[in-house]
């Protein structure tokens, strides 16, 4: 594929000015996010004149940056972009030296697609050197090719400048998006074949993410897992459940739940606890990060089928958590986000805690949410912050006051 044409199917992404600020102010940036995301895609958009590119996938580069780091790192000088740099790890103490020794801006730019391996490495060998960012699949706004959009947050004010009529869609194309999912190459080609793409997707994660983090014995009981996990996005999680379906122990099902969030597949949202109050549940709930990849997972072949099958309502549950991951991500707001679950079984899907404020927020499936949806925040424990109006998330088309100061938002305006 020629450069033009890959300028031109590019799709802009709302983590590139994050990147190109912290190249100002870091002598690393490192871009963490699951495979196929767009990750070195994104960074081609903006690599400076006389940056070197070398991608570790590459098996005798991956050598030579095994056997003599140092060596390797002082051949390829800098500027220097090194993409799978999980692969070797030895390469993160070799640029600390050679970081600490030229200390300017803008020296390295790193990929990895090993989040919590490469960022607990990042942060012990470039501790203050090192800038951050997480990309995942596109969001609504990407998707759409509006890169430039404002992101969601469930402030009021913010919510209305959003203008959320003009953004937003019906039911049946909220699903078809959520059926689709975020995978960039799905989005720039909308007729290529999805069950051929997710084969493949799955079988590369399996054979090079997963046995880089630790050598599964049973791929089948893996992927058994994998599925399992995807029929129950969106809801607490069991290990128990999950081990009897995939014909293990609990604790090998605990240790390949933590593979699935070590390589961005999956997220665990912890439940909400203050200061003053002990946790009501310790059970986090599980979220796959991409909707279609989770659908593909369960079978669902349609969006229609998607919509009308059992796991309609968790599956759209499961796409406002990779939305508002997305947004706050994007601004990269100092946020906790969690869930609030009563001992009698009253809910609120989703907390948001910022600057000493608690924005609540429930989905519903429904066009015309009432007040009582939110009737759990009015025994909510708030400690020390200040409680905030309510917004349900739902299939409504524009913004709507539903009483006692909540309003409906639509989640295809997300």
């Amino acid at each position: 594929m020629s450069a033009d044409m890959e300028k031109s199917e590019y799709i802009p992404r709302k983590a590139l000015a994050t990147v190109a600020e912290m190249t100002k102010s870091f002598p690393c940036v490192m871009v963490t996010g699951a495979r196929q995301v767009g990750k070195s895609t994104m960074l081609k958009q903006i690599m400076p004149e006389g940056m070197k590119y070398v991608s570790l996938d590459d098996f005798r580069k991956l050598q030579q940056a095994k056997e003599d780091p140092i060596g390797y790192l002082a051949e390829l000088g800098t500027p220097l972009c090194i993409d799978e740099v999980q692969y070797a790890p030895e390469l993160l103490r070799a640029i600390k030296l050679m970081v600490d020794e030229a200390d300017r801006p803008g020296m390295y730019w790193l990929t990895g697609s090993q989040r919590f391996h490469m960022m607990k490495g990042a942060s012990e060998s470039l501790a203050g050197r090192v800038g951050i960012v997480e990309l995942n699949t596109l969001s609504q706004c990407e998707a759409a090719r509006d890169a430039n959009g404002p992101d969601f947050f469930p402030a009021i004010e913010r919510l209305r400048e959003m203008t959320p009529d003009r953004r937003s869609c019906d039911i049946n194309e909220l699903y078809a998006r959520i059926w689709r999912g975020g995978y960039p190459a799905l989005h720039r080609d909308l007729n290529r074949n999805i069950n051929h793409y997710f084969d493949s997707y799955l079988q590369t994660y399996l054979e090079r993410d997963v046995q880089a983090l630790t050598q599964v014995g049973d791929k089948n009981a893996f992927l058994t897992l994998m599925q399992s996990a995807a029929a129950r996005s969106g809801q607490q999680l069991v290990y128990a459940d999950l081990a009897q379906d995939a014909g293990i122990s609990p604790k090998t099902a605990r240790n390949w739940v933590s593979i699935l969030e070590a390589s961005g597949i999956v997220s665990l949202l912890q439940p909400y606890h203050t200061n003053t109050i002990k946790r009501l549940s310790k059970t986090p709930k599980l979220y796959f990060m991409d909707t279609g990849l989770c659908a593909w997972l369960c079978s669902w072949s349609s969006p229609s089928t998607l919509q009308n099958g059992a796991m309609s309502g968790a599956i759209l549950e499961t796409w406002v958590f990779g939305q508002l991951y997305r947004a706050l991500g994007n601004r990269g707001l100092r946020t906790r986000l969690s869930y609030y679950r009563e001992s009698n079984g009253a809910e609120i899907d989703f907390l948001l805690e910022h600057e000493g404020k608690l924005y609540p927020m429930e989905v519903k499936r429904n066009s015309n949410p009432t007040a009582a949806d939110l009737k759990a925040v009015e025994k909510l424990p708030a400690g020390n912050a200040e409680l905030q109006p309510g917004i349900v998330l739902c299939t409504t088309r524009e913004m709507l006051p539903i009483g006692k100061g909540h309003y409906s938002f639509p989640i295809s305006a997300m």
